[in-house]
C-alpha cells in the first residue's frame, strides 16, 4: 500500500506553526509497512485542495489528511474530500448527540453544527478530545482518512480509529527497536558495524544522527510482532557486543532519563555548578518526572568571584590557569558536590563565543567535570558552532561524562 499525507492549512504555508502532525503520521505509516512517498502542503483552498488530491491518488491508494475540520468557513477538508468521492453531506446523528453534550454546561455557536455532518457511507471516527470528528471514505481500492488538524486531537484518533483500519488491510507487519548511543560519532559507530548493516537485509539497520547523539533503528518484517521481536534480538545482542559502552537505552529512552533512573536506583544525588552552559545541565535533568529525588542543587557561576565565593575555587587556580581549564572544572564539581553534600557533582565552564576567544583560549573551548565520591574526571572539550549550539553541546557533553562515570563505578 502506497500512501501520500496532505497538511491543510494557509498557517503552515506561512510558516505561522510546525507541521508536527506529517511527523507522527510518517512514523506511524512506516511502522505498519505502508510506503510514503510524498507529503503536501495545501492551504485552505477548495479548487487546490481537489487538485491536491487529484495528484495523490494518481500515485497512491491511501490519503491522509490533517487539518480543516474546524467550524468555520475557510474549514474545508471534509467537504472537500466529499466531493472529491462524488458524496453527499448527511448529519451523523451519533456525533450531534457527542457535540451537544460537549457542550451541554456551555454556550455553543450555531456553526459547530457544521461539524457533525459526514460524507454519506463514511467511517465516522469520534473525537475524544475536541468538536470535530474525522472519516474515512473508501471507494474501490481508495480510501482517504480526514484527521483533524491539533497533534491532541489528531494522534488519538489516528491510533484509536486509523491504525486498527489499516492493520486490518496488512498480511504483515513491522517493528522497529531503537537503540541510542551517546559519545561516540554517527560515522564512528556505523563504521563498528558496517559489514552488519550491509549483510543485514530483515531486520535492517538504519544509522541516524541527532542532536550530540546518534541511533541505530533496528526494522524487521514479519507476520506478527512476535516474529518481528525474534528477528530483531540477534541483530540487537550483536550491536550490544560491539558498541554497548555507548549504548545509554532504547526507543524512548532518553540520555537524561537514563542518568536520572541510575542516579535514583542508586540513592544517589546531584548537583551542578556551571558558567558558559548557565543553568542548561541543570534544566535537563530537571526535565525528568521525579528528579527531586536526586537533584539537589544547580548554581550557574559565572564570575571568576562567583566561582571562588560560591564553590571554593582558589584564586591561585584562577589566576594560574583561568576560569576556562581543566583545575577550574575540577574544583567546581568537587566544590558544589561538598558545598551542597551531594554524591555527584557536575561543572561546566567555557567560551561560548562570539567573543570572548583567544588564540590559547578560542571560542568553543570548554571543559566539563564530573565529581563522585571523592574522585573528579575533567574532560576537553573544542566545540564549533554559534553559541546556542556550543552551550547545547556542552551541555550534552557534561551529562554524557556523568553517565560515563557511573557506569565506570558499576564495573569496579
Amino acid at each position: 500500500m502506497k500512501a501520500e499525507i496532505i497538511a491543510v492549512g494557509t498557517e503552515l504555508l506561512l510558516g505561522d506553526i510546525l507541521n508536527s502532525d506529517a511527523q507522527f503520521l510518517s512514523k506511524e505509516l512506516a511502522e505498519l509497512g505502508i510506503t510514503l512517498q510524498y507529503q503536501t502542503v495545501v492551504g485552505d483552498n477548495e479548487d487546490r485542495l481537489l487538485d491536491a488530491m487529484d495528484i495523490a491518488f494518481g500515485r497512491a491508494d491511501l490519503v491522509i489528511t490533517s487539518g480543516g475540520l474546524g467550524p468555520t468557513d475557510d474549514d474545508i477538508t471534509k467537504e472537500t474530500a466529499a466531493k472529491y468521492f462524488g458524496r453527499k453531506m448527511v448529519l451523523h446523528e451519533e456525533s450531534k448527540e457527542r457535540l451537544l453534550s460537549y457542550f451541554k454546561d456551555r454556550k455553543m455557536s450555531d456553526t459547530n453544527m457544521k461539524q457533525v455532518y459526514m460524507p454519506e457511507g463514511a467511517i465516522v471516527l469520534n473525537n475524544e478530545n475536541g468538536t470535530a470528528p474525522g472519516c474515512i471514505i473508501e471507494e474501490n481500492s481508495r480510501a482517504i482518512a480526514v484527521l483533524p488538524g491539533p497533534p491532541g486531537e489528531l494522534m488519538p484518533m489516528f491510533r484509536k480509529g486509523v491504525r486498527p483500519y489499516l492493520e486490518k488491510k496488512q498480511d504483515f507487519t513491522l517493528v522497529s527497536r531503537e537503540l541510542h548511543l551517546s559519545g561516540i560519532g554517527e560515522s564512528a559507530a556505523a563504521e563498528e558495524i558496517r559489514e552488519l548493516m550491509q549483510t543485514s537485509t530483515n531486520p535492517t539497520i538504519a544509522p541516524y544522527a541527532k542532536d550530540n547523539e546518534m541511533l541505530f533503528r533496528i526494522t524487521a518484517r514479519g507476520r506478527d510482532r512476535a516474529e518481528c521481536e525474534a528477528l530483531i534480538k540477534p541483530v540487537s545482542d550483536e550491536i550490544y557486543k560491539r558498541l554497548g559502552r555507548f549504548i545509554y537505552g532504547e526507543d524512548c529512552e532518553t540520555l537524561v532519563s537514563s542518568v536520572m533512573k541510575a542516579l535514583i536506583d542508586r540513592g544517589m544525588t546531584v548537583s551542578t555548578a556551571e558558567s558558559c552552559t548557565g543553568g542548561m545541565v541543570a534544566s535537563r535533568l530537571i526535565d525528568y518526572p521525579g528528579a527531586s529525588q536526586a537533584f539537589i542543587t544547580g548554581m550557574v557561576t559565572y564570575t571568576n568571584e562567583s566561582k571562588a565565593r560560591l564553590l571554593g575555587v582558589e584564586e591561585e587556580v584562577l589566576e594560574k590557569y583561568g576560569a576556562v581549564s581543566s583545575q577550574t572544572a575540577e574544583q567546581m564539581c568537587k566544590g558544589i558536590a561538598e558545598k551542597c553534600g551531594t554524591d555527584v557533582g557536575i561543572s561546566t565552564t567555557g567560551i561560548a563565543g562570539p567573543d570572548g576567544g583567544t588564540a590559547e583560549k578560542p571560542v568553543g573551548l570548554v571543559y566539563i567535570g564530573v565529581y563522585i565520591k571523592g574522585k573528579a574526571v575533567t574532560k576537553r572539550l573544542k566545540l564549533s558552532g554559534d553559541r546556542n549550539k556550543i552551550r547545547n553541546a556542552a551541555a550534552a557533553a557534561a551529562i554524557e561524562l556523568l553517565r560515563q562515570q557511573l557506569n565506570t563505578q558499576e564495573d569496579q
